[in-house]
């Protein structure tokens, strides 16, 4: 199934980006992975759009402005019965802090979604855990170095969520 989505570089004011971890509640021996905020977008959507309506939606982060696109990536990936095909686009969005609020999770949301947490580069550099885009820490680090590019540049497109 292709899909596009909207994917979101949520950062904090010491530079921590937030994270969800997640499993498929249909392959439990595939583990789990942490990922930014984000989902597909809906008909007729924007991805603007659909970046602010997720972020909305899973962080209760509303009335911010949405930064720039920064990142593309395109992904393969099972999850449940259907193979995606997902092209995403991550954007930058920035706040001193925010206590995330999951409330407005769906219902599918609530059974794969396990936990959040704010990351720094250094220790998304050291995890061992899977982190996707899984070049991530690199990239972040990079953009923190130098800014958000002209234009999004394409990031590790992995096989996976």
């Amino acid at each position: 199934m292709e899909r596009q989505a909207s994917r979101v570089l949520l950062l904090d004011a010491d530079d921590r980006v937030l994270l969800f971890r997640g499993s498929d509640p249909d392959r439990p021996d595939e583990g789990d992975w942490w990922f930014t905020p984000g989902g597909g977008l809906r008909r007729g959507e924007s991805h603007q759009a659909a970046a602010l309506r997720e972020l909305a939606e899973e962080t209760g982060l509303t009335g911010v402005p949405l930064g720039p696109a920064v990142w593309e990536r395109t992904c393969v990936f099972w999850f449940g019965p259907r193979r995606y095909r997902q092209h995403e686009v991550f954007f930058l969005v920035r706040v001193d802090a925010h206590d995330v609020d999951v409330r407005g999770f769906t219902e599918l949301e609530r059974r794969v979604v396990h936990e959040h947490r704010w990351w720094t580069v250094a220790e998304l550099t050291a995890t061992s855990a899977r982190v996707y885009p899984t070049t991530i820490a690199a990239e972040l680090a990079l953009l923190l170095r130098e800014g958000p590019p002209e234009h999004p540049h394409e990031v590790a497109s992995d096989d996976a969520a």
